[in-house]
């Protein structure tokens, strides 16, 4: 088995709380996007779009959309919760939100297209980590907020956000989860 093929066999995300936000080079974050885009899409219709968060915009949709909106939401919280939700993005040097926006089609259903938008995710993920930063898909709940969706660009008609691809540096390598068993889930017909 070469080194490429061990790769994924290993791979793993770092929590979005254990990874330096330090800067990620945009020579590299370009690679990571190039990559990211490589991905099965039947009718090369690009049902998908990257928005990348970096430097005092992080900060600034934490503030702007992500603390407002839960406090809305949330008019209650303790001060705890209100610093949490004040730095969700700044956990990470940079943050690609990847919005899923299939386009009408006669022929190619939506469905294949929301599976385009997951791929562009895993994409993003496995390039970033073969790179060796410290990198986590993530939703969480302002994933499917509508404000959050419209400063990003997206239709509240069509679009909704696939994930948000955390991209930082490791502090320390993480820790080994609980995998499948393939025998529950694999079988050959």
């Amino acid at each position: 088995m070469g080194t490429s093929d061990n790769f994924y066999l290993k791979r793993r995300s770092v929590l979005a709380r254990m990874m330096s936000n330090k800067d990620i080079p945009e020579k590299d974050l370009e690679i990571i996007l190039a990559a990211g885009i490589r991905v099965p899409d039947h009718g090369a219709l690009n049902p998908w779009k990257i928005k990348v968060i970096v430097g005092e915009k992080l900060k600034i949709v934490d503030e702007e959309i992500i603390l407002s909106e839960f406090k809305k939401q949330n008019p209650d919280a303790d001060q705890l919760q209100l610093e949490t939700e004040s730095r969700r993005l700044q956990r990470a040097g940079a943050v690609l939100a990847v919005i899923s926006s299939p386009v009408e089609h006669p022929k190619i259903p939506e469905w294949e297209m929301r599976l385009s938008s997951g791929a562009v995710c895993m994409n993003l993920l496995s390039c970033a980590q073969s790179m060796g930063y410290a990198a986590q898909w993530l939703t969480e709940w302002y994933a499917y907020n509508e404000k959050m969706l419209e400063y990003l660009g997206g239709d509240l008609k069509k679009d909704q956000i696939a994930g948000f691809i955390y991209l930082g540096h490791k502090k320390e390598e993480p820790n080994e989860r609980r995998r499948p068993d393939p025998q529950k889930i694999i079988s050959y017909l």
